[in-house]
C-alpha cells in the first residue's frame, strides 16, 4: 500500500471542510461509517488499517501503516499532528506510530535482507537499519560490525541509497543486492570498492519504499523490534546500553 504525505493530507484537510459538511453522530459505529465514506472517496488507493476513537472527544484517528491522521466524527474536520496526554506525559501519536513501523519491518522478508548476526545464543538485540553505500556514518558503523555482533545486536540492513532510483549510489546498493554473496559484497562496497554493475531482480526499490513509510529521512536509521527510531550512528558500547534501558523499560 501507498501512503500519503503530509503536502496530500494538508490538501486533504482543505477539501474536507469545503466539501463535507456535519453529519449526524448517532454512536461510534456511524461516526466510523461516515469516516470510512469519506476517506474512500478522498483516497481511493489505499483503505486505512484502522478507524478508532481518540481520548480526545469526538475525534478519531486513522492509521495507514506508520501515517496517522485525526478526523471528526462527522467527516467535516482534519488534522495531523501529535496528540499527547498531558496527564500521563505521553505521545499518543507517536506510541501507534511505533506500531505502525513494526509492523512495516516485520512484514518484510528477511530473505531480501543482508544480515549481520553473532551465533543465535547469543542474540539480545534485532535492529533493522536502513543504510546508504556511500553514507560515511554507514561506513562507520559497518566497520565496527564485529563490535555489535559481539555485544549481541543482530544487523539487518535496507537499502535506502538517499539520491534516489538509477544513481550511482541506488546501482552500488542493487550491485551488493545481486552479488552471490551479499555480505562480503557489502563489506567491499562499504570499504569503497567498487563492485561491477551488475543487474538482477532486486528489493532495492521495495526498501526505498518501505523507508518512506517508516518516514526514513537520513541514514543509517535504526528501527527497533518495537517500532522505536534511533536515528544516526551510535558506537557499539552506547548503543547496547541503550538498547538494553529501552528493553528495561518495556
Amino acid at each position: 500500500m501507498k501512503y500519503f504525505m503530509k503536502k496530500t493530507v494538508i490538501a486533504l484537510a482543505i477539501i474536507m471542510s469545503v466539501t463535507f459538511g456535519p453529519a449526524a453522530v448517532s454512536g461510534e459505529a456511524e461516526d466510523i461509517a461516515t469516516i470510512t465514506k469519506v476517506l474512500a472517496q478522498l483516497m481511493p488507493q489505499g483503505e486505512p488499517d484502522s478507524i478508532k476513537p481518540t481520548p480526545f472527544p469526538g475525534m478519531y484517528e486513522a492509521l495507514f501503516g506508520p501515517q496517522i491522521i485525526y478526523i471528526s466524527g462527522d467527516g467535516r474536520y482534519m488534522f495531523e499532528g501529535d496528540l499527547y496526554d498531558l496527564k500521563n506525559r505521553m505521545n499518543l501519536t507517536e506510541t501507534k506510530r511505533r506500531v505502525g513501523r513494526a509492523n512495516t519491518v516485520r512484514a518484510m522478508d528477511e530473505k531480501d535482507m543482508i544480515v549481520f548476526a553473532p551465533e543465535a545464543a547469543k542474540v539480545k538485540h534485532t535492529i533493522t537499519a536502513f543504510t546508504d553505500i556511500d553514507c560515511g556514518y554507514c561506513r562507520k558503523m559497518h566497520k565496527q560490525m564485529k563490535q555489535y555482533n559481539e555485544l549481541g545486536i543482530v544487523m539487518r540492513y535496507l537499502a535506502y541509497p538517499r539520491s534516489g532510483v538509477n544513481t550511482p549510489s541506488y546501482y552500488k546498493a542493487v550491485s551488493v543486492w545481486c552479488a552471490d554473496d551479499k555480505k562480503a559484497a557489502m563489506t567491499q562496497s562499504k570499504s569503497g570498492v567498487t563492485l561491477p554493475k551488475v543487474e538482477c531482480e532486486n528489493p532495492v526499490k521495495m526498501h526505498m519504499d518501505a523507508a518512506k513509510t517508516v518516514g526514513v529521512t537520513g541514514t543509517p536509521t535504526l528501527v527497533l523490534e518495537n517500532g522505536r527510531v534511533i536515528p544516526g550512528y551510535v558506537e557499539p558500547k552506547r548503543l547496547i546500553k541503550m538498547l538494553d534501558q529501552i528493553k528495561r523499560e518495556g
